[in-house]
């Protein structure tokens, strides 16, 4: 018989800021993971915990706006430095002081670097998943936020999923992203917040440039998507990422697979083998003081 699930235990952090909300799952190195734009703490590892049967503990949280965290104050916003600082406060709160894992996807992934940057001594790992920013932002992406946006606040999830689901070649896939954006725009608690991010985050700068991560010598994992299945996390993209880092491996489902970034158990598994390679994990000995900064 399997042993059973793990059970999340649930905390909120307070402070400099608006009330997160969040949770823990698992004991052992803490892991903490960040999700993206218009998701919530689920739509990481997707409600698998085979991460933290693996012996981690995993920290997940909803971040300022989405699911039920508290939205950002009038004079606060929804900018990269705001989401860095909460994803700060949540790590002085929820994490020992040694040095950590740290990730997401998407928007999570960049909160995750630009903290990275910012505590390159406490990094023990590096998980970017399906990064988009590349230092600027097209007129033409900033027209479709603002459509997200105004759909998301006017008509609700149905029809916010159906519009995040345009521009996939393939016919699945659609299907999988339409269901997926649905579901995550109907967990959140204050929709009108969720569409203040949509308009200002991708307008807001992580760092300055990709090339900026060739500071950070710890052990990264870059996850892609390949175009046909994600055009939304070019492909291309998080290779560039990968390229950037001074050491990371790039992997990616295989042609013609769902995103791995849509597979929790299957990416929970993949994060575990890659720390446990680098001797990040149950059994072996304390990281200790991480390379952080390449000189």
């Amino acid at each position: 018989m399997s042993p059973p699930a793990p059970v999340p235990t649930e905390f909120t952090v307070g402070g400099d800021g608006p009330l997160i909300r969040g949770e823990t799952v698992g004991e052992g190195p803490d892991v903490v993971l960040c999700h993206g734009l218009s998701a919530t703490r689920r739509y990481v590892l997707h409600g698998s915990t085979a991460l933290a049967r693996r012996g981690y503990r995993v920290v997940t949280y909803d971040a300022r706006g989405h699911g039920v965290s508290d939205p950002a104050g009038d004079d606060d916003g929804y900018a990269y430095d705001r989401l860095t600082h909460d994803l700060d406060r949540v790590i002085e709160s929820q994490c020992s002081d040694g040095p950590l894992v740290v990730g997401g996807h998407s928007m999570g992934s960049h909160t995750a670097a630009s903290w990275a940057l910012a505590n390159p001594g406490r990094v023990a790992a590096l998980i970017l998943v399906g990064p988009v920013y590349v230092g600027k932002s097209r007129r033409s992406d900033l027209h479709e936020w603002e459509r997200r946006a105004r759909v998301l606040e006017e008509e609700g999830p149905e029809a916010y999923g159906r519009v995040a689901a345009e521009g996939f070649e393939d016919e699945q896939a659609a299907a999988t992203a339409e269901r997926l954006a649905r579901d995550r725009a109907g967990l959140h608690s204050r929709r009108e917040a969720v569409a203040d991010a949509l308009r200002q985050v991708p307008v807001s700068r992580p760092f300055p440039a990709i090339a900026d991560l060739g500071r950070l010598s710890v052990p990264a994992l870059v996850i892609a998507s390949h175009d046909r299945f994600d055009p939304g996390h070019p492909y291309e993209v998080a290779r560039s990422y990968a390229e950037a880092l001074a050491s990371a491996t790039l992997v990616s489902e295989d042609p013609g697979e769902p995103p791995l970034a849509w597979r929790g158990s299957r990416l929970s598994r993949l994060i575990a083998d890659f720390l446990e390679e680098h001797g990040i994990g149950p059994g072996h000995p304390d990281p200790g003081e991480p390379a952080g900064l390449a000189r």
